[in-house]
């Protein structure tokens, strides 16, 4: 597009739902009263609980009913970061619709307290869409006013605009993409920006209540047109030099010699010519090209034309199905006839590729339902890799009772397992209000299925027994969740926590010491736990208290886990399931790297287990060992081996680095320090708490890959042969995992409907994210140089240096 081409969307023909997030609440929270007669209730006495009441206005009148984000009681800052979709899509809008945020809050008295509300216009004053961030100022004690015009206005008056606001408009326009990206000057920039926004909150007091709001952006600017004829009344002549908007109704429309063009070259008639057709060399060429394209790639006219051309030689190639069935016009229905027709003449495709055509790119059923008939070639084990990611591909389903539904409750009532990790990652979604219907039919068709069983998995247990023990596990986690808030309540240190946990386990709730029957594991679905031992059981010391609980099982044997209440282990979970499927990955091409991939389930929004590993984290090494190496002599001493330990240990410790740090390089993982980096007494290294993905950090400069200097040292520096066997086994680990990486796209690609805050913000951004770190662009053999480039830089930056980023890299560690 030139500098002087200026293109847009029209509101009119936006088929889509009213769609923003609700960000944060900024400032402190004014005293309130429940009532006249009740004591006042401040933030210093009670915890607040928030929510945000929507409204949308067309006119002044209210359009839809009300809609509202979850109850937030975190404390300040008050973040929801909640996706509201309204039903009232864009092209129903007018030019004085409004939207009104109301803040209400729930903690004092029966009655809701009134924080404030505000209200803003969706189209600014030239008629085009907002878009990105928006900060309203809330009208204390008033409920926003849906009026036109409206008596709460959110936007700061201009005369009492400052520096700040000034910035946080040009912020706005950096993440809409209007400012140029120069990443270094940008991090300099957002941490001059915190300074500058601490002085003035110093400066003028906190006053005012703050509601951060953030509206979808889109490809183009989108101007405001009603449906049906383009009248325009006609701009007042001026003699200012202001920018005149000129709406030109052509702009967005199909070409129509080039339709026609199409039709002709893609007509039916064609296809008895293009039957015989074979490319020619060059077009070979291009085709294998397109062919390597990653799934994320989006083909041109030109290569969707090609493609369609030599469809019928294309036929044996399975690889270009995916590809073929990209270039389809699906509106054409004698096109997409033929297209199915083929489909089910074509090579069968991997169940990498079924994966793809299972993402929201492809609407037809009919090409759905080929992708599950592919699935069902999968074994169970295989299928459970894929299991998170197929349960979120239901919200890309045209129906609720869709084939792929029906086709993973038909595989689970085969597998526990599957059946006890498929209830799982459903019940969880039920929270999501927009596809909870959805989610609940599956559940429904999961639970009348499992109860028409005459005899469970293995034959032990009938239907009915078998579900209910699946049910019992929701009883269980409901009980945890339920000691966790008596834990924190109390007064006093860790170990009167500790004491007060046991105490429950032992007296109120000894009923959870043994269980009247055993119950399945939800970390595990073939372990039957009979009981908690109440003296083995303790807590962790940290804000939110996890518990460590020991559980007795069946076989006479205990397992210990991890529960968590208060932190949503989503993420967690996703990251944990990629180190497990890399793992796999690695170990069929003969790579055992001894990664330690533990088990994680998310039980609800704010909950759930993990698996717990004996193992101590780095930070704790140090301090009472001074080095790795010390430690592992405690459990592997060896005077003949290397460094004083056994040469498996240090091998095992080797690789275990190697894969970890190939793993958190693809992934983008962020916020990495000594504590939740682990090892084991086995010199097995595991990395823990995944609250960063995809590239985001909390910390500035972050180097490329995540390697501390304590561990290079283990290996004995830099210089050393284990080092250099160290470079070796992640160059390998590389290139393997890059041959699996359309798989792993396609899975990132079906998370992108998902909750998980790292995905959900940018869902495609952080996709192509994924996509760079895998060099798609390069051979094997420059990926090995291009990666040992990155170790060297990352190494570099651990050791005194006098380059000044490197220096700040190195601060990472601290």
């Amino acid at each position: 597009m030139s500098g002087n081409e200026f293109r847009f969307f029209l509101s009119c023909d936006i088929n889509l739902p009213v769609t923003f997030r609700v960000e944060r609440l900024e400032g402190n929270l004014p005293a309130t009263k429940s009532s006249e007669s009740q004591v006042s209730c401040t933030t210093e006495d009670r915890r607040a609980e928030l929510y945000v009441e929507c409204v949308l206005y067309i006119d002044g009148a209210p359009f839809g009913l009300p809609t509202r984000t979850r109850l937030e009681s975190t404390g300040q800052p008050y973040c929801w970061t909640e996706l509201i979709t309204l039903s009232t899509k864009y092209r129903d809008l007018t030019a004085h619709s409004q939207l009104t945020l109301t803040v209400w809050d729930v903690s004092c008295g029966k009655d809701e307290g009134l924080i404030g509300g505000a209200t803003i216009l969706l189209f600014n004053s030239k008629k085009q869409l907002k878009t990105g961030k928006q900060k309203l100022r809330l009208w204390l004690g008033k409920e926003a006013d849906g009026s036109f015009p409206t008596t709460t206005p959110g936007k700061v008056p201009r005369h009492e605009r400052g520096e700040l606001e000034r910035l946080e408009k040009l912020v706005n326009k950096y993440e809409r993409g209007q400012v140029q990206l120069i990443d270094w000057l940008d991090r300099l920039t957002f941490k001059a920006l915190e300074k500058i926004k601490e002085r003035e909150s110093y400066n003028t007091g906190s006053s005012h209540l703050y509601l951060i709001i953030e509206f979808c952006s889109f490809e183009h600017q989108v101007v405001f047109q009603e449906s049906g004829a383009n009248f325009f009344s006609p701009l007042p002549v001026s003699s200012t030099n202001e920018i005149v908007t000129v709406w030109d109704p052509e702009v967005g429309r199909i070409n129509p010699s080039e339709h026609k063009q199409i039709k002709l070259a893609r007509s039916l008639t064609r296809g008895i010519i293009d039957r015989d057709l074979k490319p020619s060399s060059n077009e070979r060429k291009s085709i294998q090209r397109i062919l390597k394209y990653p799934p994320t790639r989006t083909l041109s006219g030109d290569e969707r034309q090609l493609l369609w051309k030599f469809r019928f030689s294309l036929m044996s190639e399975k690889r270009a199905l995916t590809k073929f069935l990209r270039c389809v016009e699906w509106s054409d229905l004698q096109e997409a006839k033929q297209a199915l027709e083929l489909m089910g003449r074509w090579e069968t495709i991997d169940v990498c590729d079924a994966l793809e055509l299972l993402s929201p790119v492809f609407e037809s059923e009919e090409v759905r339902a080929y992708a599950v008939s592919v699935l069902e070639r999968a074994d169970d084990d295989e299928l459970q890799c894929y299991l998170l990611q197929l349960v979120q591909a239901l919200r890309f389903e045209r129906s609720d009772k869709s084939r792929l539904s029906h086709f993973l409750v038909q595989r689970s009532l085969h597998n526990i397992e599957l059946a006890s990790f498929l209830r799982w990652y459903v019940a969880v979604e039920l929270h999501d209000p927009q596809y909870a219907k959805r989610f609940y039919c599956t559940y429904e068709i999961l639970e009348e299925n499992m109860m028409k069983l005459v005899s469970g998995v293995g034959g032990e247990e009938d239907g009915i027994k078998l579900w209910q023990s699946l049910v019992r596990q929701t009883e269980l986690t409901a009980q945890l969740c339920s000691i966790t808030r008596d834990v924190r309540n109390v007064r006093g240190g860790t170990q009167k926590k500790i004491e007060k946990l046991r105490q429950l386990l032992s007296g109120l709730l000894s009923e959870l010491t043994y269980f009247d029957e055993p119950i399945r594991s939800p970390l595990a679905p073939r372990v039957l736990i009979t009981g908690i031992v109440p003296s083995e059981s303790s807590l962790f010391k940290s804000a939110l208290h996890p518990l460590r609980l020991t559980f007795r099982t069946a076989n006479g044997s205990s397992c210990k886990v991890i529960f968590k209440k208060g932190d949503d282990l989503r993420q967690d979970q996703l990251v944990i399931q990629m180190v497990s499927l890399m793992d796999r990955l690695l170990k069929l091409e003969n790579l055992d790297l001894h990664l330690t991939p533990y088990r994680v389930l998310a039980t609800g929004q704010d909950e759930g287990m993990l698996e717990f590993i004996p193992s101590s984290s780095l930070a704790q090494i140090l301090s009472e060992h001074r080095s790795i190496i010390s430690y592992l002599q405690k459990f592997h001493p060896d005077e003949d081996g290397p460094f004083g330990i056994t040469a498996t240990c240090l091998e095992t410790f080797i690789k275990s680095c190697a894969g970890y740090s190939v793993i958190t390089y693809i992934l983008g993982i962020g916020d990495r320090h000594l504590d939740n980096l682990l090892l084991r007494d086995d010199g097995r290294l595991f990395h823990v708490d995944f609250g960063f993905i995809l590239g985001r950090d909390p910390k500035p400069f972050p180097p490329p890959m995540k390697l501390c200097k304590e561990m290079v040292e283990a290996m004995g520096g830099a210089e050393s042969q284990y080092y250099t066997r160290f470079k070796s086994y992640c160059c390998e680990a590389y290139n393997i995992l890059r041959k699996s990486s359309n798989l792993i796209l396609n899975l990132f690609h079906l998370m992108a409907g998902s909750n998980i805050p790292d995905i959900a913000f940018d869902p495609e951004k952080g996709i192509l994210k994924l996509q760079e770190k895998f060099r798609l662009d390069l051979d094997d053999e420059d990926c090995i140089h291009f990666f040992q480039d990155l170790i060297n830089e990352s190494v570099s930056a651990l050791f005194p240096q006098m380059v000044e980023t490197i220096h700040r890299w190195a601060q990472y560690w601290r």
